[in-house]
């Protein structure tokens, strides 16, 4: 079993409240689990309302498959923020290790 985990970085610039903040990560996480079939949660407490960090899980018995979900994912979001008046500043993803059962020892981590 793989595991991909997906971190994006937002900035609201237009953001002057946390109900602002609040609107663009609700409606981001809303569309990216309607659109996937992935979990999606706020990483970060409400620092300041111009930022956000929203994590991204999914599994499948294939790493091919979760490379190409993830990058799928990535660009779906990025057009999301866009489109929400909010920007990505910084994004990246990897593998978490997780339970092979073919080989009954932890799976390698890798990107």
């Amino acid at each position: 079993m793989a595991i991909a985990q997906l971190t994006l970085e937002i900035r609201i610039e237009h953001a002057r409240s946390l109900k602002d903040r609040r609107q663009v990560v609700r409606s981001l996480k809303d569309q990216l689990r309607q659109g996937f079939n992935i979990s999606v949660s706020e990483l970060d407490e409400a620092v300041t309302w111009q930022s956000a960090t929203v994590g991204v899980v999914a599994i499948s018995n294939s790493r091919d498959y979760l490379r190409g979900q993830i990058e799928e994912v990535e660009r779906a979001a990025q057009r999301m923020i866009r489109e929400l008046g909010a920007e990505v500043v910084d994004s990246w993803w990897d593998f978490v290790e997780g339970y092979d059962p073919a080989d009954d020892s932890p799976a390698s981590s890798e990107n």
